[in-house]
């Protein structure tokens, strides 16, 4: 499972939620995905410009923060995989994506690096902490991560707007996606007791 390639997006969700089956630990990963994103954003936020190219604010609205450091190139390597994974969806997250990279370099130069820094440790241990004990409270299992590394640091942002969505509106990337995902969600959790079954056995 965990080798499937990052761009089948129906066995990358279905791997997924093979680990978030509980709506609580769902919920806590829907509200620390994204500032685990945001924070790392900012780290690369402190670096310098590979391009002396900030735009002045009279240019375009908050242009004095798009800086073109390694938190734009972080963003935009997240943003094109989101689009080829599915246009429609992909389109919003890497909307998000790219606020992010404005929304970061706005509040390192706002905060300054030692403040900064701060701040980000301290979403990164909240966010972090929240989420590992979600799958340890609530879904009883280690977290995907473990298994599937991608999935923690590449899709994971992506599939909780996945969630979002079709939680709030049934949406699905194409006609079938949800059914054909549950199938494939069921087949991993068969795989992952019959596994568990040979540990034990072993």
């Amino acid at each position: 499972m965990a080798g499937s390639s990052i761009f089948d997006l129906e066995r990358q969700y279905a791997f997924y939620g093979a680990y978030h089956k509980n709506r609580v630990n769902v919920f806590i990963h829907v509200l620390f995905v994204w500032p685990i994103f945001f924070a790392f954003a900012m780290m690369a936020a402190y670096t310098k410009p590979l391009v002396p190219l900030p735009l002045p604010a009279n240019v375009l609205p908050f242009g004095q923060y798009m800086v073109l450091n390694w938190s734009f190139v972080m963003v935009a390597i997240y943003a094109f995989y989101y689009i080829s994974l599915d246009p429609k969806a992909g389109s919003l997250a890497a909307a998000l994506c790219l606020a992010c990279w404005v929304g970061c370099n706005a509040l390192a130069q706002l905060l300054g690096f030692s403040l900064g820094w701060k701040v980000i440790l301290v979403a990164q241990v909240v966010s972090w902490t929240g989420q590992f004990l979600g799958h340890a409270i609530f879904e009883k299992r280690a977290p995907a991560l473990f298994d599937n590394l991608a999935q923690a640091f590449l899709m994971a942002p992506y599939f909780v707007l996945l969630e979002v969505l079709q939680s709030g509106c049934r949406y699905e990337p194409y006609p079938g996606f949800n059914k054909n995902v549950k199938s494939k969600i069921n087949a991993n959790l068969t795989e992952m007791k019959a596994q568990k079954r040979r540990r034990k056995a072993s």
